[in-house]
């Protein structure tokens, strides 16, 4: 009781400091349940200004629910081709397909509706139904539980799901019926722009300096608590990139499940192999290499896995195993997506 009397002190100060200091968002404009979704999932991992060109070239050629549920999945991958987590695409185009065959179109407005959604977790379906629809439920991502743990002084670890739980249960007594929206923003708002991660906050522009105890006691820099991340997984990969004598390139669809499911990719093979063991794997493979040229070696982060890259291009004659599709440069980029994984030796074509 006492710690959400002091919370609701918060209230005011905040939705007055957003009134003043909110970013022009693109999402911010014209608010609908459909462009709250699309930015929120976009917003899932990847950071806002890089967001910003996705989210305008997406609406523009899906605008609705309805295009969204009826696009190729080819012209949807290659929309969101650079955000990764493409899963999280697919996912809404399934939840776009319920609202137009099942439920006549029309999203749902309740935080309850929303969540029953393929791909629509609590964050979203909070975000969607206080934002584009007025509804008094709350939000607490990472940058709530950073600004609340800050605000009253916990050094509970942020990473528990049991306190994502219970700082719900605690904001849900102080989101105001007249502005759950702005009132949710503005708590992301504070955690993305003033109170930063990494004990950097700019508490001196912070409009809840004076309630906040870990300012008061000089802690800030020891809040948030939170456990390390499980280590990834470091695989070890050969990227081949092949090009046949018109000038194609030769991509290839992963397989459906694990990791990148069903994306286009350059042709890849487990471990790091030599020039002459690649050379030798092409030839098993039914292609005949003419030209090799190493190239630089990358790394890329998934959540739970790093892929250490070192790369081969290859002039090739003959057509490869089956599944191999031959494609020109300019095809390449304008009509398929590769994962941001392969963007640096996409770069050379």
């Amino acid at each position: 009781m006492e710690k959400t009397v002091h919370l609701q002190n918060i209230v005011q100060p905040l939705l007055s400091w957003y009134d003043e200091n909110k970013r022009d968002l693109p999402w911010r404009r014209d608010v609908t349940g459909y462009r709250v979704w699309v930015s929120e999932i976009m917003l899932q991992q990847t950071r806002v200004e890089a967001v910003k060109p996705y989210y305008e070239r997406f609406l523009e050629e899906l605008p609705t629910i309805e295009a969204l549920a009826n696009a190729p999945e080819d012209k949807l991958l290659k929309l969101w081709e650079g955000l990764g987590y493409y899963s999280r695409v697919r996912n809404m185009q399934k939840a776009a397909k319920v609202i137009v065959n099942e439920l006549g179109g029309v999203m749902p407005d309740t935080f309850e509706g929303l969540k029953k959604l393929p791909g629509i977790g609590e964050y979203t379906a909070g975000a969607i139904a206080s934002i584009a629809f007025g509804r008094q439920v709350p939000l607490v991502d990472g940058n709530v539980l950073r600004v609340i743990s800050r605000i009253v002084e916990s050094y509970e670890d942020i990473a528990k799901a049991s306190l994502k739980k219970e700082m719900a249960e605690e904001l849900s007594a102080i989101v105001p019926a007249d502005r759950p929206g702005d009132f949710n923003q503005s708590l992301m708002e504070l955690g993305a722009t003033v109170c930063l991660p990494n004990g950097m906050p700019l508490c001196g522009a912070c409009p809840v300096k004076n309630l906040c105890l870990a300012n008061e006691k000089g802690v800030i820099d020891r809040i948030p608590q939170k456990s390390p991340k499980a280590k990834r997984k470091v695989e070890a990969i050969t990227v081949l990139v092949l090009q046949d004598a018109d000038g194609r390139i030769g991509i290839r669809k992963r397989g459906r499940g694990g990791l990148l499911s069903g994306m286009w990719e350059f042709p890849n093979l487990l471990g790091h192999l030599t020039g002459e063991e690649a050379e030798a794997k092409l030839t098993e493979l039914g292609l005949n290499p003419k030209r090799m040229v190493r190239l630089s070696g990358h790394k890329h982060i998934f959540t739970h896995v790093e892929w250490h890259m070192q790369g081969y291009f290859f002039e090739v004659d003959g057509l490869g195993p089956n599944g191999l599709v031959w494609v020109l440069p300019h095809e390449l980029m304008a009509h398929y997506a590769l994962p941001s994984a392969f963007g640096p030796y996409k770069s050379i074509l």
